[in-house]
């Protein structure tokens, strides 16, 4: 459960976004191939998420979207919540697929099991690379020593770790940050009243799991906004 004194009235600072932009334009292209980019979609549904589930459900049906001319993304949903309870769907190429098992899930009241999350990335990377894990979350009760170490195995295994914070947290922000730079991958909060720009970042991380950098550099120009800052921030793509 978060701290009491968490802030959610928080958003995003345009230095923090573009931080989190860079970061996603210096992570190493995947191999060219015409096969689908695989992202690992997470979410903790704890009780506190609660009251954000059905927009992150929203957002999440949007990746597929912007992928699509891409040659299409594969997308496994995790998620846990409650007593221990830990689910990874099979790999869905279609929002239609993976939509309805979000749909069914009811945030409970339990503790935080983001190793276990970056455990299950590892083995699934191990049996067919993985592009990206994205995690959704607002807390972390968990050893940072246990995480950082996991961490910092999905780096080796070539999984960056893209984190979108709920809320500010301090605790939390501090595990997080550092999930996100072991592996490789990038940190941004958010707030429950910017859903837009939540759904611009996760897209972006999207097309990048499914196109490389060319394709998110495309994709920065034509939404504009703050994803638009990747246009000056990336390199020559594949």
């Amino acid at each position: 459960m978060p701290n009491a004194g968490k802030d959610l009235q928080s958003p995003a600072s345009a230095a923090e976004v573009d931080a989190f932009l860079r970061q996603v334009a210096q992570t190493p292209a995947r191999p060219s191939g015409g096969t689908r980019g695989r992202l690992i979609f997470a979410m903790d549904a704890t009780a506190s998420r609660e009251p954000t589930w059905d927009q992150a459900a929203h957002i999440q049906a949007s990746m597929f979207a912007e992928t699509r001319d891409l040659g299409g993304l594969e997308v496994q949903l995790c998620h846990y919540g409650g007593f221990h309870l830990f689910e990874a769907s099979p790999w869905c190429v279609s929002a239609d697929e993976l939509l309805p098992r979000m749909t069914r899930v009811r945030c409970a009241a339990g503790l935080t099991q983001i190793g276990r999350l970056l455990a299950h990335a590892a083995d699934e990377a191990a049996r067919k690379p993985v592009d990206a894990l994205v995690f959704v979350g607002d807390c972390v009760e968990e050893s940072l020593d246990g995480l950082a170490d996991r961490a910092g195995k999905l780096g080796l295994l070539g999984v960056p770790v893209f984190v979108f914070q709920e809320g500010r947290d301090p605790t939390a922000e501090r595990a997080l940050r550092e999930i996100a730079r072991l592996s490789g991958g990038a940190w941004c909060p958010f707030d429950a009243g910017s859903p837009q720009v939540l759904k611009d970042l996760l897209g972006a991380v999207a097309v990048f799991a499914a196109g490389g950098r060319k394709a998110l550099a495309d994709f920065s120009r034509r939404r504009g906004g703050a994803v638009l800052q990747l246009t000056r921030q990336l390199g020559q793509g594949r």
